[in-house]
């Protein structure tokens, strides 16, 4: 079998019988495949001609073993939030993950079992009703296993780190269909690679994840609306909160939103601040005045839980930022400090094309910042993820329905604030979270220009995985 003649019915025949009663073989025409394909980047997504829907974890090492004697392509999905366009290579067998969302809390309490489909307001939830928090993406709808095999930033990370730092062990199938278990003490150069190149290296079917007691019962947020007139005093006062990484570890997230909200302006872009803080409204006032004394168009705010600190930030799982069937042509950067200049011209640059292109009317520019404390205290040289360095996120999303006759034109612009980011900070190489990435990146910005980790990463796929069966989510070249 090809990947020319893959048909769903003949895989069925095959592997079907292999497979426990829950997992299930199908095509285009099942009532199932809209569900399995949706993905949140439709420019150059992957190309499934087959879908495994896994509903026992050892049905991925069958699955994988199928695929390789059948010599198919696989590629594992769970959330379907990948950004890149390397996975627009793929055409073969894709293996669907969504129904393994078990979670089981460890006897010891200082950790959890989690399988490789959760996602992250489902691992909230569960383990906040039993007194428990641990590191997750800050974005509702994100699998928590795609995240973390890129690093995982979030909320919590101030405190704890990042989702990667917080692996105890993870169950992996590999490219040969071997399933293994990683961690410190088994097969201990590979769990270095998993904490920020693990795409590369094999199907997570289960991890031990770290928790920790809940601290706080509520977290206090606020949303301001600005005009563009007080972009320069905004950021001015962000680099007072948060230069050089002293954000606050209580300010689990604050970020700012170029973008379009008819309800403040129909002819410019807004910018949004909206900042979240592990305590009360009385605690945080004190780190929120000077934002109140700049004169916004319009504040919202109130305490919550922290499983609603997501819909309270508008990255909740019904949110337009967790949409699905969108072209999104993005392009990023990894700063320590705003160029306040540069987000200027960033910001013209995207009222110049809202006004050309109406039709772009939908994008954004994201910038994060997240506390770094947690992140800084664990060893660079402990994991393949190489930014601990970068303060701040930033993430410009050229986001319309699909339509080809707009793509070239989308890329030059995500390409235009990337430069714009980067020719603010001089004397930094660029650098990809890559978790972000486009997937036009070098190697180097997305896993380090330090020349021994990529020689060990190069190594490590030699290793464990000598055909680049792994090659779809931004390749670590062998």
């Amino acid at each position: 079998m090809t990947r020319a003649d893959l048909d769903a019915g003949q895989v069925q025949t095959e592997l079907g019988p292999l497979l426990c009663e829950i997992s299930s073989v199908f095509g285009p025409d099942s009532p199932l495949w809209a569900n399995a394909t949706s993905r949140y980047q439709e420019y150059k997504p992957p190309r499934v001609q087959v879908a495994v829907r896994v509903g026992c974890e050892d049905d991925v090492a069958k699955i994988v073993n199928y695929a390789n004697e059948n010599s198919l392509p696989f590629y594992t999905v769970n959330r379907g939030h990948g950004m890149t366009i390397t996975q627009g290579q793929f055409q073969g067998l894709e293996i669907d993950m969504q129904l393994l969302t078990g979670i089981e809390i460890n006897s010891d309490g200082k950790s959890a079992r989690l399988q490789g489909g959760t996602y992250t307001q489902e691992v909230i939830d569960v383990l906040w009703e039993q007194g428990y928090v641990t590191t997750t993406g800050s974005c509702a709808c994100v699998g928590m296993m795609g995240l973390g095999l890129g690093g995982g930033h979030g909320r919590l990370q101030g405190s704890y780190g990042m989702v990667s730092d917080n692996f105890v062990s993870l169950n992996v199938v590999l490219a040969n269909g071997t399933a293994i278990v990683v961690s410190e003490t088994s097969h201990p150069d590979l769990f270095w690679a998993m904490k920020g190149a693990g795409h590369n290296f094999g199907v997570v079917t289960s991890f031990e994840l770290r928790i920790f007691p809940r601290q706080v019962d509520t977290w206090y947020y606020r949303n301001y609306v600005f005009s563009q007139s007080n972009l320069e005093p905004l950021f001015e006062e962000l680099n007072r909160l948060q230069g050089n990484g002293t954000q606050p570890v209580k300010i689990g997230w604050q970020f700012v939103l170029y973008e379009m909200i008819a309800e403040f302006s129909q002819t410019e872009p807004i910018v949004l601040w909206s900042f979240s803080y592990a305590g009360s409204e009385e605690e945080a006032q004190e780190l929120l005045a000077p934002f109140d004394a700049l004169g916004p168009l319009n504040i919202t705010g109130g305490n919550v839980p922290y499983p609603e600190i997501a819909n309270a930030q508008k990255t909740g799982l019904n949110d337009p930022v967790c949409a699905h069937g969108f072209e999104r042509i993005v392009s990023t950067a990894g700063l320590q400090i705003y160029n306040v200049t540069a987000q200027r011209a960033i910001y013209d640059a995207f009222d110049d094309m809202i006004q050309t292109y109406p039709a772009f009317n939908g994008s954004v520019v994201l910038m994060e910042g997240y506390p770094v404390d947690g992140v800084l205290k664990v060893d660079p040289a402990l994991s393949a993820y190489p930014w601990r360095d970068d303060y701040l996120l930033t993430w410009a999303s050229i986001t319309y329905p699909p339509n080809s006759s707009l793509d070239a034109t989308a890329i030059e612009w995500a390409s235009r604030f990337r430069t714009l980011w980067n020719q603010g900070q001089p004397a930094r190489r660029p650098t990809t979270y890559v978790n972000y990435a486009f997937g036009t990146e070098s190697t180097e910005s997305m896993y380090g220009y330090e020349s021994w980790r990529l020689d060990r990463l190069r190594s490590l796929k030699r290793k464990y995985d000598p055909e680049n069966r792994f090659s779809y989510y931004n390749p670590i070249p062998i």
